[in-house]
């Protein structure tokens, strides 16, 4: 799969159509290698791009978490201290 870690469009440049472009070119991308998805994360609270990925057909997995670890916790669990 191809997983999307950030897309930005600057504010003075939205609604022109770039940010679906770019998802478009992403899409073909992940085609082109027989990927068989395409993934990114969207904030809860982010209205206004969760109304504009189901716009372009995005399914919004409800049933998935994101894990993160950092800082300490990420050091004590590489020296298995965890």
């Amino acid at each position: 799969g191809l997983y999307l870690e950030d897309l930005l469009v600057k504010p003075e440049a939205r609604g022109r159509g770039i940010g679906l472009a770019l998802l478009r070119r992403l899409a073909t991308i992940a085609l082109e290698r027989n990927y068989g998805r395409m993934e990114w994360s969207v904030l809860d609270w982010n209205e206004p791009s969760i109304r504009f990925y189901k716009a372009a057909g995005a399914t919004l997995m409800d049933d998935w978490t994101i894990c993160r670890m950092t800082g300490e916790a990420l050091e004590n669990f590489a020296r298995d201290e965890a």
